[in-house]
């Protein structure tokens, strides 16, 4: 389908309401085609809800940007009318059986949860991908944000990993397990947790697109850093950052990083190089002063959008470091976040798996569940498709795969693995000392291990520190919103 076709079936599968659809990125130097897209459902919560798109050309962007617009629209939408069953773990499984009811503890529960089996959960059902068995999973798993929660002690915060939109259900799915590989495969790689892996692209063979890309920042003035995160599956885990002296009055745009997984080397390399130049002009736009905003926003969204913006809502550690960051000069920025430039060594870009075969949707995502499966991993899918339209929406969850250890000290088998061989002192085996919980483990698990774990929640919180922002981020425009107001000293 072309770019024109996708356009289309997006803008008549999205829901009534206020849409606005515009680029971004005059707010940099760099040209590369950003675009925001937002939404005010007529008939829906309140609330807006924004998608941002990059690409080679402005087509590309805009597909991208109203592509993310469906994925959370559409969750939202689907987790109203999701079913919800009530009961605890242990209660389900007797009456549904063990594999018709996915294990909490297999899923990423923050060290020290209170987590039990008979404790009474709210949960909703997925489908799983190899057999099409419906499996239950607690609905925070599912949700995107706390407000879709009808349960009032969620085991964790709901976070939007592993959505995924496409104009095939394939696509999509792609689209949703890439993103859950990328968080597991670079969240102990990267930012607070940078291990300093750089590609070195010298005398590689490289695509058109990416070897443009490269020029534009050479020319523009910015160096950027590829760095590798994980061959894990067999796939190219990357991620690029930068350093850039001439932000102007956008100090934001030091803290930029791009990130992708992808089966093919040249894809990943293409998309990163893209996303940094996205993550550029999207924190400027949504975490910069609203002076700014008005140069590249239409008037309608000035006034009827930002208006919606309500900075209570909002996370609150995201909120407090997201506000710092805006108070901060280019050259704070840029100390602050320098550990993401470090070297200790390096990678021939073209040691890397290439894989150009999963150009096709299709057959990309025939390879990444090839892999999954191959390695023992389930996949589960919710199907959050707007029924009768041609766009597809689905939510991967991928049990045993780790995010957000770094954030909300999410931390499983996997990544425990990860930090006990590198001997890093936020884990360790027996009773918790000071400031560590008890990582809340299966006891097939426990077993592989020799025993619990602990995580030093104290010393990650520590070690991220004023990096929060780099994980997560408060709603577009919470910060300028909050530093408008009497709270500081506005009107």
């Amino acid at each position: 389908m072309s770019l024109a076709q996708a356009l289309d079936a997006y803008f008549h599968a999205l829901p009534a309401g206020e849409l606005h659809l515009f680029r971004i990125d005059a707010l940099d130097r760099l040209g590369v085609p950003v675009t925001l897209s937002s939404l005010r459902m007529d008939d829906g919560p309140h609330g807006v809800t924004h998608g941002n798109g990059h690409g080679n050309t402005e087509d590309e962007a805009r597909v991208g940007a109203l592509g993310k617009l469906a994925e959370d629209t559409f969750a939202e939408l689907a987790m109203k009318r999701m079913p919800r069953v009530h009961g605890s773990y242990a209660t389900l499984v007797r009456a549904r059986g063990p594999t018709a009811v996915a294990d909490p503890l297999t899923l990423g529960l923050p060290a020290g949860s209170p987590y039990r089996p008979d404790m009474p959960l709210v949960w909703v059902e997925v489908k799983r991908l190899s057999t099409g068995e419906r499996v239950l999973v607690p609905e925070e798993f599912v949700a995107i944000h706390p407000g879709q929660l009808q349960g009032r002690s969620p085991l964790i915060r709901p976070i939007t990993h592993g959505q995924g939109a496409g104009l095939t259900r394939q696509q999509a799915l792609a689209h949703g397990l890439l993103e859950l590989l990328r968080r597991d495969g670079n969240g102990l790689q990267s930012r607070a947790m940078d291990q300093g892996v750089v590609l070195d692209l010298k005398g590689a063979e490289l695509t058109s697109d990416a070897s443009a890309l490269l020029e534009r920042y050479q020319r523009a003035g910015v160096e950027v850093m590829v760095k590798l995160a994980s061959t894990d599956f067999g796939l190219v885990n990357v991620y690029v950052v930068g350093r850039d002296l001439s932000v102007g009055d956008q100090p934001l745009m030091v803290t930029a990083c791009g990130d992708a997984a992808d089966p093919d080397r040249d894809r990943a390399l293409r998309k990163a190089l893209l996303e940094y130049a996205c993550a550029r002009a999207r924190l400027a736009f949504s975490h910069g002063p609203l002076s700014e905003v008005g140069r590249v926003a239409p008037k309608q969204y000035m006034e009827r959008i930002l208006p919606q913006v309500n900075p209570d809502m909002e996370e609150p550690r995201a909120m407090r470091g997201m506000l710092e960051w805006a108070r901060m000069s280019s050259a704070a920025l840029r100390e602050l976040t320098a550990c993401t430039l470090t070297n200790r060594r390096t990678v021939r870009f073209e040691e890397l798996p290439r894989v150009p075969v999963v150009e096709d949707p299709s057959l990309r995502c025939e390879h990444v569940v090839r892999q999954l499966h191959a390695a023992g991993f389930d996949i589960l899918v919710a199907d959050m498709s707007p029924p009768g339209h041609p766009v597809h929406v689905v939510r991967a969850l991928v049990p045993g795969l780790e995010v957000e250890t770094m954030t909300y000290a999410r931390l499983g088998e996997r990544n425990l693995m990860r930090l006990l061989e590198r001997r890093d002192p936020l884990v360790g085996m027996g009773a918790p000392p000071p400031g560590a919980q008890p990582v809340r483990l299966t006891p097939e698990a426990e077993e592989r291990l020799g025993g619990p774990a602990w995580l030093n929640v104290k010393l990650a919180e520590a070690r991220v520190g004023g990096l929060y922002p780099l994980y997560r981020e408060p709603t577009a425009h919470a910060v300028a919103a909050l530093l408008s107001s009497r709270r500081f000293g506005g009107q």
